[in-house]
């Protein structure tokens, strides 16, 4: 990275935020990154990075590449700000509300799990 002109390589880019350059390349093959052409360089911006960095925020709190793919380009219209925010905080609900379908998804099965291992436990004796 060239602190001068906050420009960063692939590699620097990986290496940073712990993935492969592969990722970053996927990234860019789906349009949410698009690194400037220095002769065979890829060179990313301030803005790749913050892209970047939001690319995988969203993933972590699991939303699809297309979902964020949406959000990102809402940023090119007019008041794209304001219209992204409305979205991401649907998104974010949505994607509360499916986690918290998991978590009882998952409380009822451990449930069922220590209900048969009790009777299990009982029979054995």
């Amino acid at each position: 990275m060239s602190e001068l002109d906050n420009h960063y390589s692939i590699s620097d880019l990986a290496k940073e935020f712990g993935i492969t350059t592969r990722s970053i390349r996927h990234y860019e093959e789906y349009g949410l990154i698009t690194p400037e052409r220095k002769g065979t360089y890829r060179v990313y911006s301030a803005k790749n990075r913050t892209r970047l960095q939001l690319i995988l925020r969203g993933k972590r709190i699991g939303f699809s590449l297309a979902e964020i793919k949406e959000i990102i380009d809402l940023y090119q219209f007019p008041h794209g700000e304001e219209k992204q925010t409305e979205f991401l905080l649907a998104k974010i609900e949505l994607r509360r509300q499916q986690l918290q379908q998991q978590l009882h998804d998952i409380k009822s099965m451990l449930d069922e799990i220590d209900d048969l291992e009790q009777r299990i436990s009982t029979k054995k004796r």
